[in-house]
C-alpha cells in the first residue's frame, strides 16, 4: 500500500510539472504512463519474493528479499526492464515515446526516481536495507517509522482521492482512508492521540488541495511525511538516550552494540525497543526487549497500544521478573518484557559448527536462542514464532542451505568480528 501509493503521488506530481500537451488523447497517455511507471517502479524491488523457494523457510524470505533488488546495483536493470515492458505491451506508450523527448525523459527520471524511492521508505523502518552491496554488505537500519505507516496512508492516501476526476471514485477513496484509522483505534492498535494526529494531516492535505490546487496537496502530503519521519529521527535519539540509561541501570558494567527500536504506528511517543549487549559477566551476551515511553506523564507506557507490543495496564505493577527473567518493574516511563544471556563461546561455536544457523546470522539482529531454535526478536516475542524462526538443531544433519548471499553479519560484534568472517 505504502509503495503503490507514493509511486502514485510520484507519478502525479511529474505530470502536474511538465507542460500541457497540445493533443488531449497524448496528454491522457502520458499521464497514465507516469502513473503506471511510478506504481510499477515503486514495487517493482519486492519481486524478489519470487526467489524465496530457493532457500527452505525461513531462510529463502531472510536471506532473499530486500536482497539483490533492493541495492542500487541492481536498480538499473530493474528501471530498463519496466521500460522495456511498457515499450513492447503498450502501443499507445511506445508511440508517445517516439514522439515527445519530455515524455521520455519523465517517464526515465519516474522510473528511477520511484526505484530510489522504494529503497528510502524500506530503509527507515527496523527490518533494514543494504544497498551498497556488492561495495559494502552491510544492513543499514532507519529505525524511525512502523513499517506499516498510517501517516503515509493518509497523507498521500488522501492527496491522491482528491485528484480522483470521478466523484463516486473520489468519495469512496475519501472514506476508506478516513474510515481505516477509525477502524484500527477502535481494534486497539491506535492510541486515540494518533487517530486525532491523523485526522490533522488529512485536513492539511485537503485544505491545501482546495485552497491551492491539486499540486499544491499532493506537496503537502509530502511534507506530511516527511515532517513525520523528521519528529521520529528526534523522538529515536531521544528514546535511545533513555533506553541506555535504563540498561546501564538494569546491567552495570555492560557494553550495548546496537538498540533496534520500532515506532508504533502514528505514534512518537511509544516505542517497541531491543538491546543487545556484551557481559557485564565475562564472555556473555545479554538480549533484551521493552517499551518505552517518552511522555509518560502524558501517555504512560501502558497506555501504548498492547495489540503492538505495549504492555497492558493489568500488568503496569507485576513483577515483570516473572516474565521477563528477573527484569525489574514497569515503570510509566518503561517496561522491560523479556530478558535472555547466553554465552559468547557457544554462540560462536554454534555458528561455526552448524550452516543454517551460520546463514541465519547473516540476517538476525536480535537473536535468542532456545531449546534448539532461534528467534530474531524485533518481530515477535520468543515464546511466539515468527517470520525469523529457525529450528536450527533438528537440521544440523541437513545439507547446506545453498545459495545464500553474502550480506553482512548483524551480529558480527557477537561473533567477535569487525564486520564479517576472517579471510
Amino acid at each position: 500500500m505504502t509503495h503503490s501509493l507514493v509511486g502514485l503521488a510520484l507519478g502525479e506530481l511529474v505530470e502536474r510539472a511538465l507542460p500541457a500537451t497540445a493533443d488531449p488523447v497524448q496528454g491522457r497517455t502520458r499521464r497514465r504512463a507516469l502513473l503506471l511507471t511510478g506504481l510499477l517502479a515503486s514495487n517493482f524491488p519486492d519481486l524478489d519474493l519470487v526467489l524465496t523457494p530457493l532457500l527452505p523457510a525461513p531462510l529463502g524470505y531472510l536471506i532473499h528479499h530486500r536482497g539483490h533488488t533492493h541495492t542500487l546495483l541492481y536498480a538499473l536493470p530493474q528501471v530498463l526492464l519496466l521500460l522495456a515492458l511498457i515499450w513492447l505491451l503498450w502501443p499507445a506508450a511506445r508511440r508517445l515515446l517516439k514522439e515527445d523527448r519530455g515524455a521520455r525523459r519523465a517517464v526515465l527520471a519516474t522510473a528511477v526516481l520511484g526505484m530510489l524511492l522504494h529503497l528510502s521508505f524500506d530503509g527507515l523502518n527496523v527490518y533494514g536495507i543494504h544497498p551498497f552491496h556488492p561495495f559494502d554488505s552491510r544492513w543499514l537500519y532507519g529505525d524511525l517509522v512502523f513499517i506499516v505507516e498510517p501517516v503515509f496512508w493518509t497523507a498521500l492516501g488522501v492527496a491522491l482521492a482528491l485528484l480522483s476526476r470521478r466523484a463516486l471514485r473520489r468519495r469512496l477513496g475519501l472514506l476508506f482512508f478516513a474510515a481505516m484509522p477509525v477502524l484500527f483505534a477502535w481494534m486497539g492498535f491506535l492510541q486515540w492521540g494518533s487517530l486525532a494526529g491523523l485526522g490533522a494531516v488529512a485536513l492539511l492535505v485537503a485544505a491545501a488541495n482546495l485552497k491551492f490546487g491539486a499540486r499544491a496537496g499532493l506537496v503537502a502530503a509530502l511534507l506530511a511525511c516527511v515532517g513525520f519521519v523528521g519528529i521520529q529521527a528526534v523522538a529515536g535519539q531521544l528514546a535511545r538516550g533513555e533506553i541506555r540509561a535504563a540498561l546501564e541501570n538494569l546491567a552495570p558494567g555492560s557494553r550495548v552494540l546496537d538498540v533496534p527500536l520500532s515506532s508504533f504506528p502514528a505514534n512518537p511517543l511509544c516505542w517497541s525497543f531491543a538491546t543487545v549487549s556484551e557481559g557485564p559477566a565475562a564472555g556473555s551476551y545479554g538480549v533484551r526487549v521493552g517499551v518505552l515511553s517518552l511522555a509518560p506523564g502524558l501517555s504512560p507506557v501502558w497506555a501504548c497500544p498492547a495489540r503492538f507490543g505495549g504492555v497492558p495496564d493489568s500488568a503496569a505493577g507485576a513483577d515483570a521478573g516473572q516474565a521477563a527473567q528477573a527484569a525489574p518493574k514497569a515503570t510509566p516511563a518503561l517496561a522491560w518484557k523479556f530478558s535472555e544471556t547466553g554465552s559468547l563461546a557457544e554462540f560462536r561455536a554454534l555458528q561455526r559448527t552448524n550452516c543454517h544457523f551460520d546463514a541465519w546470522l547473516r540476517f538476525a539482529r536480535v537473536p535468542s536462542l532456545a531449546g534448539g531454535v532461534a528467534t530474531d526478536i524485533r518481530f515477535g516475542a520468543p515464546d511466539q514464532p515468527n517470520f525469523s524462526t529457525l529450528p536450527y538443531a533438528e537440521r544440523a544433519a541437513d545439507p547446506c542451505p545453498r545459495p545464500v548471499a553474502q550480506w553482512g553479519y548483524p551480529r558480527a560484534d557477537l561473533l567477535g568480528w569487525k564486520a564479517g568472517p576472517p579471510r
